[in-house]
């Protein structure tokens, strides 16, 4: 049954057994979190402190929680402000979850110290650019598995990424035109060729990711289970800078450490990393017969948003 058809006695329940489990006594109070389709999420306020516990139905979910917990323990290694995990499991009851320490802060989406935060931020996303990994893509230094890794970049882009298949999807939905694809193709056939060594990327690093202080002080990355191994810096960039406006864009850049050469040299793979990540809610929105969404996206994707020559 998966987390989104429980009712919330049902998922309180699951919660509650989780704590008592590993604490000896049920939680005093359960506050729900959010979470999706996947995931049901709760602060857990106990004598012992508060606590995070996330479950999801899925029996893979371990994986994802498992990924989560070496991951943490890495980017703390260097520094990095995160939750640390107590708890990765499956009993006793009988799903995946993960219990955590919860880190005071509040989301940093709309605090009035948004460019100081950026700053930071990308200076965070360049420390934990410094951790190496091997293999490309979801799976690498925390499974053990062979089969699924990717031994090289080309390969994740073409056997995980599907890489073609997303362009159809935009030619398809004409999301694109002639000249944006020819671009984005041959964009698509030099960044194949990458053959830099891979380093963590958080996968999803964005204001909504980070918790902060009063102060605007970061005190915890979170929600890590996008967790990537790719050559840096162009995977976490195109995510984090997506949906920022021109100074912020500046101001996360500058916390990285890169010139403005460099960055010019990075737009187009950054671009092509953008737009292809748009494939997907393209082919969702088509499923669905969404044609306002589609229409939305083509000219979102068309650059008439874009008020420079």
């Amino acid at each position: 049954m998966p987390p989104s058809s429980l009712s919330e006695r049902q998922a309180r329940a699951i919660a509650r057994s989780i704590i008592e489990f590993h604490l000896g006594s049920p939680p005093d109070r359960l506050v729900q979190m959010g979470g999706g389709l996947s995931n049901r999420v709760y602060t857990a306020h106990h004598a012992k402190g508060p606590f995070i516990v996330r479950f999801g139905s899925a029996a893979e979910k371990i994986e994802d929680f498992l990924k989560e917990q070496w991951v943490l323990t890495k980017v703390r290694e260097k520094g990095v402000p995160t939750p640390e995990i107590l708890q990765v499991g499956t009993e006793p009851v009988s799903v995946p979850y993960m219990v955590s320490h919860r880190v005071e802060g509040r989301s940093a989406v709309h605090h009035p110290q948004r460019l100081t935060i950026l700053r930071e931020m990308g200076r965070v996303m360049a420390t934990i650019h410094t951790i190496r990994t091997s293999g490309y893509g979801s799976t690498f230094d925390w499974s053990q598995n062979v089969l699924s890794r990717n031994e090289t970049w080309a390969g994740f882009l073409r056997d995980e990424w599907e890489i073609e298949d997303r362009i159809g999807v935009l030619e398809g939905q004409e999301m694109l035109d002639d000249r944006q694809l020819k671009v984005l193709r041959d964009v698509v056939r030099r960044m194949s060729r990458w053959d830099a060594p891979p380093v963590l990327n958080h996968g999803d690093l964005r204001l909504k990711n980070v918790l902060v202080d009063d102060d605007g002080a970061i005190t915890a990355i979170i929600d890590w289970e996008d967790a990537r191994s790719c050559p840096p810096p162009c995977w976490d960039l195109a995510l984090a800078l997506h949906d920022l406006s021109i100074d912020a864009k500046e101001a996360l850049v500058e916390g990285y450490g890169l010139s403005g050469e460099q960055m010019r040299e990075l737009a187009p793979y950054l671009k092509a990393l953008n737009v292809l990540h748009y494939a997907s809610v393209a082919k969702r929105a088509a499923a669905r017969g969404n044609k306002r969404q589609l229409n939305g996206l083509r000219t979102r994707l068309s650059g008439a948003f874009d008020l420079f020559l």
